[in-house]
């Protein structure tokens, strides 16, 4: 899968930088614990929903499904984070 940048590059989707940053936002986080299984877990699911529902994917509409999946998961103060710095 292709992913389009802010800048118009075009890069190969690189979900281990989506479980990175799920991970950092959980740092941040503090009250919500993720292991990296249950990151790997979500990031797949991030993947899985864009394929299936996107032709065209931006950087965006990875950080907004990222943060979706993380709200739905359970997972709200972490999503927040995320959010935060991803910006």
């Amino acid at each position: 899968m292709k992913i389009t940048k802010k800048n118009g590059r075009v890069v190969v989707y690189d979900d281990e930088k989506v479980v990175k940053s799920i991970l950092k936002a959980n740092i941040d986080a503090m009250t919500e614990e993720l292991s990296r299984k249950k990151a790997q877990i979500l990031a797949d699911e991030v993947f899985q929903r864009l394929t299936a529902e996107k032709n065209i994917i931006s950087t965006e509409d990875v950080r907004a499904y990222t943060a979706a999946i993380l709200r739905e998961k359970g997972y709200p103060k972490t999503a927040k984070c995320y959010e935060e710095f991803k910006r």
